[in-house]
């Protein structure tokens, strides 16, 4: 299938009952007990920053969504920071582009002249083609969660806390 094909949709465009459904086939019905759902609990997803792919007959292929969190550095003070994902792609068309494409349009809606720094938990060497490195291991999630599967992108990642708590964002 030829990426002209595809077709990118707001998120918000899409039943919330089919959204479920792609999360759930992507990554299991036990997903709302991993690290990730802890740190964004409470918060609704950006609608600006979130997306759904449809396949050439018009179905739901993948989504991605982006939530409002902020590291808490040991002084306690909340510093914002968008958490991408996630970045659900039914499980049969793996491999063919879709994640890459959602990840594409996620990027482009970014406000290039007041970027977040951006955070999610995946596998380093499929998100480094998108700009993301190990955040610094000072860094701490809610829950169990591997140090080396937490990643940050930003403009300048350097003036992060070097140390703080991920967690919803209140602003």
């Amino acid at each position: 299938m030829s990426a002209a094909t595809r077709t990118l949709i707001p998120l918000e465009a899409v039943d919330p009952a089919m959204l479920e459904q792609v999360l759930d086939r992507a990554f299991g019905t036990g997903r709302h007990g991993r690290t990730a759902y802890a740190i964004r609990a409470g918060t609704d997803w950006l609608p600006a920053l979130s997306f759904a792919a449809l396949d050439e007959d018009g179905m739901l292929a993948g989504t991605i969504q982006a939530w409002p969190v902020a590291l808490t550095d040991p002084q306690g003070r909340a510093h914002p920071l968008i958490m991408v994902g996630p970045v659900a792609v039914l499980p049969e068309l793996k491999h063919t582009g879709y994640g890459r494409m959602l990840m594409a349009a996620q990027a482009s809606a970014l406000d290039p002249a007041a970027p977040l720094p951006q955070v999610l938990i995946g596998d380093e060497p499929y998100y480094r083609q998108f700009g993301f490195v190990e955040a610094p291991r000072g860094w701490a999630c809610p829950g169990e969660w591997d140090p080396a599967r937490l990643l940050v992108r930003g403009a300048q990642p350097a003036v992060l806390p070097q140390a703080g708590m991920l967690g919803p964002w209140r602003g």
